[in-house]
């Protein structure tokens, strides 16, 4: 038996609208821990990882370890019929084939329920080995969802470098270049606007901005995000989710040889 209760609704709704683009269908895995899922976009460049810990849960009831095959694009539209200010308790029993999804009025005048047939997925559990980076920034997500979109107007790749000055992202296109430089500020006054560099190395990583628009889609759910960058290694681009949690998504570089071959 399976039995969440999420009194801030609108975060589950802001989660699935940051993923449904990337994944198709996905396992959720839910443990006596917290509600977790992991999985790759269909082309398997970039790997999403979320985690919900129980404890964010106003009710978390999760009998035995249990994993639920779910569509997101229908996942994701039975979601938008609650309204932002919802209660959403998501239900299923053991051995079920379907899911129903509960949304209550705050004031409990009028409460819907939605049930979804479950899927069966395969899919690998990949472990994603904990890395030391190089280079560790964190921003306003807001500005980082900016950059990205204006580049991509003149690119399709980014270079993102970091150096003890500040996180440049640059990109060249047909019609120019441009180069956008945030310097590292911590004294802001409000600590979600500051910019701040941790390195132990400078680096430099070419991105596909594609992937990072649609990383992006996640902006509602935090006001600063993180990125980890370390070469040879895909960055982390991490959101966190209120207090109980965080969505992280996983894109591996573009290597300077495929450029070469292709020219």
């Amino acid at each position: 038996m399976l039995e969440l209760r999420l009194v801030q609704g609108s975060l589950l709704k802001k989660v699935l609208e940051a993923m449904r683009e990337l994944v198709n269908d996905a396992n959720f895995d839910c443990s006596a821990t917290g509600f977790s899922l992991q999985a790759m976009d269909s082309s398997h460049v970039a790997l999403v990882a979320l985690l919900l810990r129980s404890e964010g849960f106003e009710h978390y009831r999760c009998d035995r370890n249990l994993s639920i095959g779910m569509n997101l694009s229908n996942m994701s539209k039975m979601l938008r019929c609650a309204g932002n200010d919802d209660i959403i308790t998501i239900k299923a029993d053991d051995g079920t084939d379907s899911v129903t999804f509960m949304f209550e009025s705050p004031n409990q005048d009028k409460i819907a329920d939605f049930e979804m047939k479950l899927m069966d997925i395969d899919s690998e559990h990949l472990g994603i080995p904990d890395a030391e980076y190089q280079a560790i920034v964190r921003m306003p997500s807001s500005e980082f969802a900016r950059i990205c979109k204006d580049l991509s107007s003149i690119g399709d790749t980014v270079v993102i470098s970091v150096t003890k000055e500040g996180v440049k992202f640059s990109t060249a296109g047909d019609i120019g270049t441009a180069n956008i430089v945030c310097r590292q500020n911590k004294t802001v006054d409000k600590p979600e606007e500051a910019t701040i560099i941790e390195m132990q190395e400078p680096v430099s990583l070419t991105f596909a901005l594609r992937y990072l628009n649609s990383f992006t889609k996640a902006t509602p759910l935090s006001e600063t995000v993180t990125l980890s960058l370390s070469s040879e290694l895909p960055v982390v681009v991490e959101y966190k989710i209120a207090e109980m949690g965080y969505i992280r998504f996983y894109l591996a570089p573009k290597i300077e040889e495929d450029e070469e071959m292709k020219s």
